[in-house]
């Protein structure tokens, strides 16, 4: 019966709800056997709230907008300004306040939209669970599970809450993300000690924990932040592995903390050894510091990978974590099953045979009511069985007695049925064809009588599976036995079965895949085989489809590796062959110590720990949830033509990321080295601290479109890697062509011009502010500039800062920064130089990026 009340009369569990029967905990939750009603769950939702570990996911604008002030250079502008403020420098104090504003308000509105944008991609994918609701089987969203709640669990699910289970059948749990238990932990129906502690709770299921197999019925007790998962997850931090993109990032923060520390110390003690104003000189250091670092580099990153994952999610990608798009630009190995990748995916029963190989209706019959009336993991073998069904079949003769869950260890599945009125059980089992034959001692004769298995007998039964699986068939076998009836029946009871059997299955190759895997390699991809099929059946698929399949390791032999001689022999085999799930984890770990980024696609329950290991762990939309969980993208179609065009947007997606780095180190390197110099040579400073710092930010208003835009072809064409030794050679290359014609401008405003102070710091602000824009045109392309259209809002921004540049001497409040008006022979001059260092800049380019091909370094960065 459901409960009359829209509201429980306890909405509190005992403390040690563990302990008490079942009924109690029932009537304690105000609910049965038959689930809540939509009314009372809607009402205990408003109450208890979602069913998420993190309340309010989405941090809100007011916290985003806050947490732009914890960046140390943000706080180094503030330490500026306040330093202005004492010494009485009001106007720079509030010059200095201003641009921190604007930048932090340009970093904040590219951030939180990015950040926006990404949860409504991911809203796509949300987890579903099978709940009893109104005494009907519904899936509901996990986040609107509460407690009361009945959940239906099989292999494969991730578990939605903390409960008590009802029932159970070979039910198998992994607790590791809980508990750091290895090997799955059987769970069963019952009542544990009140001081049980997490692990001895056999009678409970937890939050992030899987199901491993068989099934199970659960009453939910405690969700979201009250949930044991979310009581640890609250004292420990999880920390992501750290990807091979934020490896990059760090290093590069690294390497601009080093110069600038460098330029920093040296240039305000030389200014101090010069008799300079300690605040003067102060604030320039600071600003020097602040001008050499690329601040906008974090809302950059964040814009173009939302902007990346918006034009994956356009072409069948979703991305549930960013930074795997950078990753997947640098993948040079794909990894994968066969089934539904490489395959259509859509399986077919071609034939139902005895022992000799003819066909037979009673094998046909025998595997339908295996197939039909199993209640575990769903899969398309199964599925391609029951498509099968003809009138004439009459299974309601047969009623189900028990069934022994398949799972990856047995690789097996049983069911026993009892035909109405019969005097005996029959037990049904099918599966792979050798865990089949260990189950049995008999083999079906001609006139249906069960007579020993023989040496003989098993050699003939190999030898037709090595035929059929040659052709491409996927062949499982069918085993019978019958028995005195008996109420239940566990694993020891599958045993002395008469082998009856085979399934012949075929799944075609997808049409065109022979096609994208040449276009694969032609971007720079391997893909390698992980196949849990027999090496016939793996390597007839590769040859159909071009794959090469002359070199294959099987999980026999993977299994009599050491960790060492595994790394030295995985990259010589393009196919893995009858691989135990387990051993997936240990072949990409082993590729990936080669110093590949390995991609990994699966969807099973097994191939959780592979994904996670893989540098781009990738499933599918209709995987099981443990496997999407652990993914770091989601295929909305099986398809790798669907992966491929994701593949050209991370590519881009990188592209356009060293794009800003590439641009501002080679700028503003040059700028604060020759700034640094020329304070120590001149009787003035170069730039005053409000005009460096105006400098850095009008110069980062273009790049806020770099994820915009547009991408040549040949930077998508090979994976893409960070090489900080690179990006140290770039920045070096073209800062010192910055430095070169810095000091042609200086000598030109100081020795022709005859330039006082104010104009040199003026002229000098035009020059560097609109030769980096220059150097965005030239920098964000390997080809001459003039080939490669930059996208329309990149050109318009970059034109307009321009026009900004040159107009700023001559608007009202220039003299608040110290500018003032340029004649125009200074003008005509500095825009000379801009041309002449845009052509420098184009020669260097062609010879530098000669050179690294020569070396073989470009291919790997930028």
């Amino acid at each position: 019966m459901q409960p009359e009340t829209s509201s429980p009369p306890v909405m509190e569990a005992a403390p040690v709800y563990w302990s008490i029967p079942v009924d109690t905990l029932l009537t304690s939750l105000g609910t049965s056997a038959n689930g809540l009603s939509s009314e009372a769950s809607k009402a205990r939702l408003d109450d208890v709230g979602p069913n998420t570990i993190r309340q309010g996911r989405g941090a809100s604008a007011l916290a985003a907008f806050a947490q732009q002030f914890r960046s140390p250079l943000v706080l180094i502008l503030i330490f500026a300004a306040v330093v202005s403020g004492i010494v009485g420098e009001g106007s720079e104090a509030v010059i200095i306040g201003i641009i921190v504003l604007a930048s932090c308000f340009l970093s904040f509105t590219q951030e939180y939209g990015a950040s926006r944008a990404t949860q409504a991609l991911t809203a796509r994918i949300a987890r579903k669970s099978l709940v009893l609701r109104d005494g009907r089987e519904t899936l509901l969203p996990v986040e609107e599970i509460v407690p009361g709640d009945i959940v239906r669990l099989s292999a494969g699910n991730l578990v939605p809450a903390d409960g008590i289970l009802l029932e159970t059948r070979d039910f198998n749990v992994s607790e590791a993300a809980l508990t750091g238990e290895t090997f799955p932990v059987v769970k069963a129906a019952g009542i544990c000690a009140p001081e049980a502690r997490i692990g001895q709770r056999a009678n409970m299921a937890f939050t992030g924990t899987s199901v491993r197999s068989g099934t199970a019925t659960m009453v939910v007790v405690k969700t979201g932040g009250m949930t044991e998962f979310a009581a640890i997850a609250a004292t420990i931090a999880h920390v992501a592995p750290e990807t091979d993109f934020a490896r990059g990032i760090r290093r590069f923060g690294y390497l601009m903390t080093e110069i600038m520390l460098v330029i920093v110390i040296l240039v305000f003690f030389a200014n101090l050894l010069l008799h300079r104003p300690a605040v003067d000189s102060l604030l320039f250091s600071l600003a020097l510091a602040v001008g050499l670092t690329p601040e906008l580099l974090p809302a950059i990153i964040s814009v173009t990978l939302a902007r990346g994952a918006r034009a994956m999610a356009a072409n069948g990608v979703i991305v549930r974590r960013l930074d795997a798009i950078e990753n997947l630009g640098s993948m040079d190995l794909l990894c994968t099953d066969k089934t539904g990748t490489l395959t259509e995916g859509v399986i077919r029963l071609d034939a139902c045979l005895d022992v000799s190989g003819i066909e037979t209706p009673q094998v046909r019959l025998w595997a339908l009511l295996n197939a039909t009336l199993q209640v575990g993991m769903a899969n398309p073998l199964d599925e391609a069985i029951a498509a099968g069904k003809r009138p004439e079949d009459d299974l309601a003769t047969y009623a189900k007695v028990d069934e022994i869950p398949y799972d990856f260890i047995r690789k097996r599945l049983t069911v026993v049925v009892r035909r109405t009125g019969g005097p005996e059980d029959l037990m049904i089992c099918k599966g792979a064809v050798q865990a089949v034959v260990a189950a049995c001692t008999n083999v079906l004769g001609d006139d249906g009588a069960p007579v020993p298995m023989d040496a003989q007998q098993a050699a003939a039964i190999d030898a037709r599976v090595q035929a059929w699986s040659g052709q491409g068939y996927r062949v499982l076998g069918l085993a019978v036995r019958r028995s005195k009836p008996q109420d239940a029946y566990g694993r020891q009871d599958e045993a002395g079965l008469a082998f009856a059997g085979f399934l012949l299955f075929l799944d075609p190759p997808k049409a065109g895949m022979a096609q994208t895997l040449k276009s694969m390699t032609a971007r720079g991809i391997r893909v390698k085989v992980i196949t849990g099929d027999n090496r016939y059946v793996a390597a007839h698929l590769a040859e159909t489809i071009g794959l090469p399949h002359r070199r294959i390791l099987t999980g026999t032999e993977v299994s009599q590796l050491t960790k060492e001689a595994l790394v030295r022999r995985v990259t010589q085999n393009d196919i893995f062959a009858e691989i135990d799930p387990n051993q997936k984890e240990r072949i990409i770990a082993a590729l990936r110590r080669h110093g590949h980024v390995v991609g990994y696609l699966g969807d099973g329950i097994n191939d959780a720990p592979a994904l996670h290991e893989a540098d781009v762990g990738i499933s599918v939309d209709g995987a099981v949830d443990v496997a999407r969980e652990a993914a770091d993208m989601i295929l909305l179609e099986r398809d790798l033509g669907v992966l491929l065009r994701g593949v050209d947007d991370g590519r881009k997606t990188f592209a356009n990321t060293m794009k800003y780095i590439s641009i501002t180190t080679s700028a503003n390197f040059g700028n604060m080295i020759s700034m640094a110099f020329a304070s120590l040579a001149l009787p003035f400073l170069p730039l005053l601290a409000p005009q460096i710092l105006l400098n850095n930010f009008l110069s980062d208003v273009p790049s806020l479109a770099i994820a915009t835009d547009n991408v040549d072809t040949d930077q998508v064409r090979t994976p893409r890697r960070w090489d900080i030794a690179f990006v140290r050679r770039f920045m070096v290359t073209f800062g010192l062509v910055s430095s070169l014609f810095d000091a042609l401008t200086f000598g030109f405003l100081l020795l022709v011009a005859g330039a006082t102070a104010q104009v040199f710091q003026t002229g000098w602000f035009v020059e560097s502010l609109i030769t980096e824009l220059a150097i965005v045109l030239v920098v964000r392309t390997r080809t001459t500039f003039w080939r490669s259209r930059p996208s329309a809002l990149l050109s318009w921004l970059t034109l307009a800062v321009a026009v900004f540049a040159v107009a700023i001497p001559y608007l009202p409040g220039a003299d608040w920064f110290g500018f003032v008006g340029l004649p125009l022979p200074v003008v005509g001059g500095l825009m000379a130089i801009t041309l002449a260092y845009l052509a420098a800049s184009e020669t260097v380019k062609y010879l530098f990026f000669a050179r690294e091909r020569s070396h073989g370094g470009a291919k790997r960065c930028v």
